[in-house]
């Protein structure tokens, strides 16, 4: 048959233009696109070898071959698959988006026998990603039986020739003429005539395509001696997550984990699973040792990578695990992925947020067995990764009942050890009705503030928390196991039920007695507090200042005020000590000199004071070191 030309059955080159610049936005997947095209090709003919052995012709080793030739400027792709007749040429390659894999796969359900075939293409349009790179493409072909092969070829623009030529072997080979663009030694990122560059892709892209992907490698000669050739393999075929988890060892695992995603340690956990049902998928994760450098950062970034039977899709995908996980390395394998026509970006889909939302659940359990039966290892995960956990129990709401059970915080208990919310309830006095819990930068700051005396004096635990994320997961959980949390600096203590009868009627006396003191100091402090208590917390202490129980606390006003929220404000409410000798001298100017300048001082300065302890600088500064300075000039006075 003579050579024809002919034009693309029903697009134009304006479409076959569309494809070429505006499908594909990275250059370097062509090469994946036309090596799933070769694996497909090998798929078809080896299935239906199984029950029409002639087919193979003596030829039953599949391989994908690449060859690059710098002279000519051609990167060649080569399979030995099922090749193509002169009407399937014209069927599926001349008419843009018609895909030949797909019609077979249609076939082989028709009859039932699709079996482990995993047909890569879907859209038939890969092919011609080859036109992104090449000025001319030239494709020779020949199906098993066929005494002659078929050459097609075109330069993309809206016609083809097409003819039949002589090929001894079944199969296909692709002719890339590349464009000078592509072939330069200038940007060998970009120059797909380099034997390395081709390396990085294949093993990039299609490492665990499941025939071997060969090329020969030039290897220079030391001084005068000669160069040699040798045929590589390129892809190691088999990925390691498709293979029985009782057949891996874990020095493979973590040789894994170092390779694919450029660590330097062995991962801390690994979770090797396969779902099958309505949505089949393999997950290979792994949490790392340690968390990076900028893991607290904004801009650091991470995600699971994704595979569509076995051949890499996307990196860093991060739309399938919340923030909180960021911490999980690890890929996703599954056919059911909604893969855009150019397989670069994936569409959102009903499947997707499915294995999301069991792969958020996977982790969980992972992290709750890790608990429970290596406290440990736990403890090293919490120490890299708690901050972000909180963060969890504060932004994901469905999970927040399981993710509080996995909190560890230091305590008033040990200094070593740290505790879980249920180890804390299980050591309360059965009095106890709440869940005592103190916020500061470190546990000598907690330790140090005022409102603590009263527990330490009770002998009882109080929960410490150093981060700036602990008040909003505290807010955000509000109780556990009916349990409420109460802040040592918020509100009443509830330790009433603690108290002695006598201790009970002593405070009765107190604030009777005191009242109108209490009523001077609060006109004095008017519209800087919210209100003057006699206090029931301080021991050694003469002052303190605490938020009451509705609103937000005095520690998240300065969290706030530190993110340029300075607008909100805790409700302030002075407590004074009533068996401090400063409470006696205050006592003493109100009976003698009530509503006096020195009164007035001592009012101003007791509240400067309380500031202070709370890390708060006085609402003047200059004022409050007048008074001080006033004070010692004139002590007593």
């Amino acid at each position: 048959m003579t050579k024809q030309t002919r034009e693309f059955q029903t697009e134009t080159k304006q479409l076959l233009d569309l494809m070429i610049h505006s499908i594909y936005t990275n250059r370097e997947i062509f090469l994946r696109e036309l090596i799933s095209n070769a694996s497909d090709a090998i798929d078809k003919i080896r299935v239906q070898s199984l029950t029409d052995h002639d087919l193979l012709e003596n030829d039953p080793n599949f391989e994908i071959s690449l060859h690059a030739d710098e002279t000519a400027h051609t990167l060649t792709i080569s399979d030995n698959g099922i090749g193509m007749t002169y009407d399937e040429v014209v069927e599926n390659i001349g008419t843009i988006a018609k895909s030949g894999t797909k019609s077979f796969l249609e076939k082989l359900k028709e009859t039932g026998t699709v079996g482990d075939s995993e047909l890569i293409g879907q859209f038939g349009v890969g092919f011609y990603s080859a036109f992104m790179v090449a000025e001319k493409v030239t494709l020779i072909t020949r199906a098993p039986g066929q005494t002659s092969g078929v050459c097609w070829e075109s330069t993309g623009d809206g016609t083809y020739t097409i003819e039949e030529c002589a090929r001894e072997k079944r199969g296909t080979s692709l002719i890339l003429s590349l464009h000078p663009d592509f072939r330069s030694s200038e940007k060998p990122e970009e120059n797909f005539l380099n034997q390395y560059t081709l390396q990085r892709l294949v093993k990039k892209y299609s490492d665990y395509i499941r025939y071997p992907i060969k090329m020969n490698f030039t290897l220079k000669g030391k001084q005068d001696e000669p160069d040699t050739i040798e045929n590589r393999t390129l892809n190691s075929m088999t990925p390691l997550w498709v293979r029985p988890k009782t057949e891996i060892k874990p020095e493979e695992y973590n040789q894994f984990y170092k390779e694919v995603f450029h660590a330097w340690d062995e991962p801390l956990e690994i979770v090797h699973t396969k779902a099958e049902g309505v949505v089949e998928y393999t997950t290979l994760l792994f949490i790392p040792s340690h968390a990076p450098f900028d893991f607290y950062q904004r801009e650091m970034t991470s995600g699971i990578r994704l595979y569509s039977k076995n051949v890499f899709v996307m990196d860093n995908y991060q739309d399938l695990l919340p923030e909180y996980l960021r911490f999980v390395r690890g890929l996703v394998d599954s056919p059911d992925f909604s893969l855009n026509i150019s397989r670069e970006l994936l569409q959102h889909s009903s499947q997707l947020k499915k294995i999301g939302k069991n792969l958020e659940k996977t982790v969980i359990k992972t992290l709750e067995k890790m608990l429970e039966k290596d406290r440990p290892k736990y403890n090293k995960f919490w120490q890299e990764y708690g901050k972000a956990m909180k963060n969890g129990v504060y932004s994901d709401f469905a999970n927040r009942d399981k993710l509080k059970e996995l909190l560890l915080f230091p305590t008033s208990h040990s200094a070593e050890e740290l505790t879980t919310l249920d180890e804390y309830i299980a050591r309360m006095p059965e009095s106890q009705t709440v869940i005592y819990y103190a916020t500061g930068k470190d546990r000598a700051a907690v330790e140090r503030l005022p409102q603590m005396e009263i527990l330490k004096e009770k002998g009882l635990e109080v929960l410490y928390l150093f981060d700036r994320v602990d008040e909003f997961a505290v807010d955000a959980l509000r109780e556990h196991k009916e349990k409420k949390f109460q802040s040592v600096s918020r509100g009443d203590l509830k330790l009433k039920e603690l108290d002695s009868p006598a201790e009970k009627k002593a405070d009765e006396a107190d604030k009777q007695e005191n009242e109108s003191l209490i009523a001077a100091i609060k006109e004095q402090l008017k519209g800087r507090v919210a209100d003057v208590k006699i206090s029931s917390r301080l021991k050694s202490s003469p002052v303190c200042l605490v938020s009451g129980d509705e609103g937000i606390s005095l520690s998240m006003e300065q969290i706030l005020s530190e993110i340029d929220k300075p607008m909100y404000k805790a409700s302030r409410i002075l407590e004074l000590n009533p068996d401090h000798e400063l409470f006696t001298t205050l006592k003493n100017l109100h009976t003698n000199a009530p509503g006096s300048e020195n009164f007035n001082d001592y009012c101003d300065l007791l509240y400067g004071q309380a500031l202070l302890m709370e890390g708060l600088p006085p609402e003047d500064p200059i004022a409050f070191a007048a008074r001080v300075a006033k004070l010692m000039v004139n002590p007593g006075k």
